[in-house]
């Protein structure tokens, strides 16, 4: 049961780091993506790349029958981008997109922790708490997805706006 679990957040994480990769790295349809304008666009194609680069190594010994070491190293590589991403969003006054990217994160963490438990030696986490833990958290990102999805998009002066409100708010 553990290792369906595994390789369905796996999978999951995967499609959606490559579909999330691909605009960064080829510069088409990223202006759908709020934030980006204030990166670098070396930045924004590194954090592309290592998404992309992260997607295979997840799935990397279900295609190849090896190279089990890649998915804990790549699942905690997407746990901390996502993270950082977390911090981007919270800072511009994006909640719920945040929210999202925790949730995502620790899905990725979940994974790291499940996929090193069964390649080391030494105390590990239940197999049962892990698959609920992973059930979990598929669920409230699909709940999140949701929500965020069926929310209208705010255009680039409202985030702006939003995000000047944020920061004016910490300096008083």
């Amino acid at each position: 049961m553990l290792t369906t679990t595994l390789w369905a957040a796996q999978i999951i994480l995967a499609l959606y780091f490559l579909f999330g990769g691909l605009p960064k790295v080829l510069g088409r349809g990223i202006d759908r993506w709020l934030g980006f304008d204030d990166i670098p666009r070396p930045v924004t194609i590194l954090i592309g790349v290592a998404e992309l680069a992260a997607s295979v190594a997840l799935v990397l010994p279900l295609l190849l029958g090896g190279f089990e070491w890649t998915t804990p190293l790549a699942a905690v590589g997407l746990a901390v981008v996502t993270l950082m991403a977390t911090g981007f969003h919270i800072r511009a006054g994006e909640w719920l997109p945040g929210l999202a990217t925790t949730l995502w994160a620790m899905l990725a963490g979940a994974v790291a922790v499940g996929r090193w438990d069964l390649l080391a030696t030494g105390p590990s986490l239940g197999a049962d708490l892990l698959v609920a833990v992973i059930a979990v958290l598929v669920v409230a990102i699909v709940v999140t997805l949701v929500v965020v999805f069926r929310m209208p998009a705010p255009s680039r002066a409202e985030a702006r706006d939003a995000a000047v409100r944020s920061i004016e708010g910490t300096h008083v």
